[in-house]
């Protein structure tokens, strides 16, 4: 880490050339004590030339620009594959989201002053469950894909542990959480005080808008992959409580041929509705 900037920022993107600029304009642009990375991937729209029309007038952002797609294949990609070294610090964001005002170093500080935690949280800062959801994170210390931290010895070691994101999997946030609280073990080794939620750090993400067709298309697609993970999620729990996470399959549709006849919808609405479209899908995966 030595002669690197102390705080790395990396920027998931796919397809927001509608919010990249505001997601960029709240990061500390010009700031010398901060690497920024957009990890632009997937996208057909006008996301990369925006980044990159931006980050043209700031020495410490990078724009890097993956033809695939999928944020936990993109994550392993930029974190252990074009990283040449580790921070002392790790920020992540969500190219739909708008950070407040400090969130990056406070995050950081949080981390530099708790050697102890592998990883700081940002609170969401709108919606209509916010208070719900920053409650959930204080009490379960939860981490939002959005805004979150992470220490840099803890990537070396997960680096070095040839530990990986299954490329295929909806969401970095939960497996993440998981592998921080029990410092890359099994669930035995379970500790919440790995995880901070940082009071000082938050986000904003564009809601859903009721008289927008394509907002309502954008929910309905979140609503299946919430689905997918929702059947992921148990999946990877299985191995977490098991063998531990050096199990971790590169693809999870790798365990979908034995795990998905146990799969069934969830009997609430609307989650009935998408478990099953989401366990179609999957079924779908076992063949390709």
């Amino acid at each position: 880490m030595t002669g690197l900037p102390p705080i790395c920022v990396a920027v998931l993107a796919h397809q927001e050339e509608a919010r990249i600029a505001t997601c960029m304009h709240s990061l500390p642009l010009g700031h010398s004590e901060v690497a920024i990375h957009i990890v632009v991937n997937g996208s057909t729209d006008r996301t990369a030339n925006i980044a990159r029309a931006i980050a043209s007038g700031y020495a410490n952002v990078i724009v890097h620009e993956f033809e695939e797609g999928g944020k936990s294949r993109s994550w392993n990609r930029f974190v252990f594959d074009t990283l040449p070294a580790f921070h002392a610090v790790h920020v992540f964001v969500d190219g739909d989201a708008q950070i407040s005002s400090g969130s990056v170093e406070s995050l950081a500080d949080s981390l530099n002053a708790n050697p102890h935690a592998n990883a700081a949280a940002g609170l969401p800062l709108n919606g209509r469950k916010m208070a719900r959801y920053q409650e959930e994170m204080r009490r379960d210390r939860g981490l939002f894909g959005d805004l979150y931290a992470l220490n840099g010895k803890f990537l070396a070691r997960m680096k070095a542990a040839n530990i990986r994101l299954p490329d295929d999997l909806i969401g970095d946030d939960g497996l993440l959480a998981a592998l921080t609280k029990t410092d890359l073990a099994t669930e035995t080794n379970w500790d919440n005080s790995r995880v901070l939620v940082c009071e000082k750090a938050g986000f904003i993400c564009e809601p859903v808008r009721l008289l927008a067709p394509e907002s309502w298309h954008l929910q309905y697609k979140r609503m299946i992959n919430y689905s997918i993970r929702h059947f992921q999620n148990r999946m990877i729990s299985r191995i977490m409580r098991g063998p531990g996470p050096a199990f971790l399959p590169t693809q999870l549709r790798e365990l979908y041929r034995q795990e998905l006849s146990d799969c069934t919808p969830r009997r609430t609405l609307p989650e009935f509705w998408f478990d099953h479209v989401a366990l179609r899908r999957m079924a779908a995966k076992i063949s390709t």
